[in-house]
């Protein structure tokens, strides 16, 4: 459900109640806290009634598993440790099921980075408390926004470490995962690209040697194998080339390199009024021993309690893990990293 006092509980509820009207009502668990669902549905008008067990009327599928929360939740709008420990505990909570084979994928609202560390909970966001309370190592993060799918090398660390971070065995792990996921989207011949780290993919050595000396050796020993890669190439025209579906993915070696262009398709604005009109947009974690999938944007603590949050993100979040079900994880045969 993400942080209580953000857009979470709407968007939440929204999605499900837009799904169930399109005759795709979900088998659904929603982790978090009950009042604060029972709180948005009336705040927000939303045909639902809400109780322990379940939620009841127009989703007849969907049941709440309550996680523990203060006597009183945090205002909306509100950065704080109550809100934090809310959303941790219904993380916590989901992955666990997911581990014991009770659920089959978790799709997360948006949390607050802050309030999770304020409850006491050192992690720099989802990606990284997934791994750590699953147990996995090597995971990565995947953005989607239609025919765009972007990985990323490295995400939240300072733009100084990322050139450390690029080596064989990391960028060709994140190539397995970004192939086995193409391959559950039922793309059979999957063609990836991946982005230079320095200005031109280094002009020859001109503007750095990162990629002559680690990209290039990996996409041709994964060429070499009969994958489809290319690269690396310049970070200011990759995303052109994957518009014209010249490529299935891209990975993006650093956080912004790989966000930027996802989120300026997903996110429209009304340039009259500086009104948000949409949020498209999904986000993948690749590598953990379930499905995970998150809306593309973060708590939207300005706008909580307003009404007006899109759900569009959330029902695309769902969607998108609905299809990665659909087809189970490849058999990593084809896998030809080395691990160095």
């Amino acid at each position: 459900m993400g942080d209580p006092a953000g857009v979470g509980p709407e968007i939440v509820l929204k999605a499900l109640r837009d799904l169930a009207a399109q005759g795709k009502a979900v088998p659904a668990v929603v982790y978090g806290s009950l009042s604060a669902l029972r709180s948005a549905a009336k705040l927000f008008v939303i045909d639902a009634v809400i109780d322990g067990d379940g939620v009841a009327a127009t989703w007849p599928r969907v049941s709440v598993a309550p996680v523990p929360e203060p006597p009183q939740l945090p205002p909306l709008g509100q950065t704080t440790a109550a809100g934090g420990e809310v959303a941790y505990a219904a993380i916590a909570a989901a992955v666990a099921a997911a581990m014991a084979g009770t659920i089959s994928a978790i799709v997360t609202a948006p949390i607050s980075k802050e309030a999770i560390n304020l409850a006491g909970h050192p992690f720099a966001g989802h990606t990284e408390m997934l791994a750590e309370l699953s147990g996995r190592s090597g995971t990565c993060m995947m953005l989607a926004h239609g025919d765009l799918r972007v990985s990323h090398v490295s995400t939240h660390t300072a733009l100084a470490n990322v050139p450390k971070l690029l080596t064989d065995k990391r960028l060709s792990r994140v190539l397995d995962l970004t192939h086995d996921a193409l391959l559950r989207l039922g793309i059979a011949r999957p063609r990836i690209a991946v982005a230079g780290l320095n200005p031109h993919a280094g002009e020859s050595g001109l503007f750095g040697t990162e990629d002559a000396e680690v990209i290039a050796p990996v996409v041709q020993r994964y060429r070499n194998a009969g994958w489809l890669v290319t690269g690396p190439i310049p970070g200011d025209t990759i995303f052109v080339r994957a518009l014209a579906r010249e490529f299935d993915a891209v990975v993006a070696i650093y956080h912004d390199q790989g966000h930027i262009p996802v989120k300026l398709l997903g996110f429209r604005v009304d340039p009259a009024s500086g009104r948000w009109l949409g949020l498209s947009g999904v986000n993948i974690t690749l590598g953990l021993p379930f499905v995970r999938t998150s809306v593309d944007h973060g708590t939207a603590f300005d706008i909580a309690g307003k009404g007006i949050a899109s759900a569009q993100s959330m029902v695309e979040a769902i969607e998108f893990a609905l299809d990665l079900l659909a087809r189970p994880a490849a058999n990593h045969q084809l896998e030809i990293s080395v691990h160095s």
